[in-house]
This record gives C-alpha cells, structure tokens and sequence, in this order.
C-alpha cells in the first residue's frame, strides 16, 4: 500500500507539478513559514493511510475482543446459570450482527478516504 501511495504521488508530480506542489503550501503563507509547512504537509501526506490502516485494524480488533469475551462468559456459565448463558447468548447473535454491520462500514469508510487522499496527489 505504501509502494501504492509513492507511485501515485511521484506521478501526480510528473503529471501536474504546480497543483501537486499547491497542496503543501496554502496560499498567502509568510515566508518564514514556507520550510516547516512543506515538511509538515508532506510527513501528513505519507501518514494518513498508516494512521487509516491503524484505525481499521483497532475497530475491528476490539470488536473481535469483545466477541472472544463474551462467548468465553456464555460457555462457562452454561453448567453453572443456563438462563444467564443464554441471555449472553443472545447478546453475542446480536454483537456479531453489530459487527458485521461495523465492518462493512469500516471498509467502506477506509476505501472512500484513501481514495479521496490518492485523488488529491494524481
């Protein structure tokens, strides 16, 4: 995804010089400024589909996390309280429709932005 992302960039350069360089430097920026804010836009650049990679990985791991959790509890209160294991149960069916409702927005969150972001450099 990374080669992905330097490729679309280097050939937005190639392609549209002026515009791709317009995205690092606001117009209307002081002088002083114009160094960091090239360093800034550029690290923000290269940053944001890591920083989309980490927030799809930790949605869907925490998801995961309570599931394992719950079902670890509707097993072992299944001996013990069958009233209380099926009531977990049901609150796992539940949570794993959730989730999967969750996932297919994720996906569709993370597709959309870094598309947006690699149309913003071609």
């Amino acid at each position: 995804m990374t080669l992905n992302l330097f490729t679309t960039v280097a050939i937005g350069f190639r392609n549209q010089l002026t515009a791709s360089l317009g995205h690092f430097l606001p117009e209307g920026t002081p002088t002083l400024l114009i160094p960091i804010l090239i360093i800034i836009e550029t690290i923000s650049l290269f940053i944001r589909p890591l920083a989309l990679g980490v927030r799809l990985t930790a949605n869907l791991t925490a998801g995961h996390l309570l599931i394992q959790l719950i079902s670890t509890a509707t097993i072992a209160l299944i001996f013990s309280n069958p009233l209380v294991s099926s009531l977990t149960f049901i609150t796992l069916l539940l949570l794993t429709i959730l989730e999967i409702a969750v996932a297919i927005i994720q996906a569709y969150v993370f597709v959309l932005l870094l598309s947006l972001y690699l149309q913003e450099n071609t």
